[in-house]
């Protein structure tokens, strides 16, 4: 399994580039923005786009999904409960000082328990809410790995004071989903360095008591 993952536009959202090295069939997750340089990922390695999904609304990880979409023509996925958020990328651009992107249409939802299948490598759909209403991890369980958006960090967790927001919810969504994995599992966070399930279990100060 190819798996790229690299930070793209000024909130250094880290992307991930997952694809199937008989078939080429990819998986885009959180094309944020930085287009030109996910489309040379995926030329880099012969990849055609399957789907696009997105962990949760936010500009820095939905924004350029309307312009991948319209160059690849793979459908967009995401939690139906950010929805909403989708509606208000143009103040999400002025709380943080972005150009507003292009619109993106939302294919299809994702919710708990759905799966979905790249080649025979299964995508376990997790609702992770809290940092907002539709937040999704992802467990890709054949290499014991997590892609946790923006729940779960190094040392942290997702911020609640957005709209959508919700700390004890967050924190409930961590503690049922997230901590019920193996220590062994690997997670590619939202931004900034990954980590293990078994390393915040222990060292994460917000974890405490959980």
């Amino acid at each position: 399994m190819i798996h790229e993952v690299f930070p793209v536009g000024p909130l250094q959202c880290n992307c991930s580039v997952i694809g199937d090295e008989e078939t080429r069939e990819a998986i885009v997750i959180d094309p944020g923005a930085e287009i030109e340089r996910i489309e040379s990922v995926l030329e880099e390695h012969g990849l055609t786009v399957k789907w696009i999904v997105v962990t949760h609304a936010h500009i820095d990880h939905i924004g350029g999904a309307g312009k991948l979409r319209a160059k690849t023509g793979a459908p967009v996925l995401m939690n139906e409960n950010d929805l909403a958020l989708v509606g208000y990328l143009d103040r999400q651009a002025a709380w943080v000082g972005m150009p507003e992107p292009e619109g993106v249409e939302i294919d299809a939802t994702l919710k708990d328990g759905d799966t979905l299948d790249l080649a025979g490598t299964r995508f376990d759909v997790l609702h992770t809410p809290g940092h907002t209403q539709g937040s999704v991890s992802l467990l890709i369980p054949s290499v014991n790995r997590l892609l946790a958006g923006d729940t779960l960090f190094r040392d942290s967790i997702g911020r609640t004071d957005l709209p959508g927001g919700d700390h004890h919810q967050i924190l409930s969504s961590i503690k049922t989903k997230l901590l019920a994995l193996d220590d062994s599992v690997e997670v590619v966070c939202g931004h900034g360095p990954g980590t293990t399930i078994g390393r915040e279990r222990e060292q994460n100060m917000f974890l405490r008591g959980l």
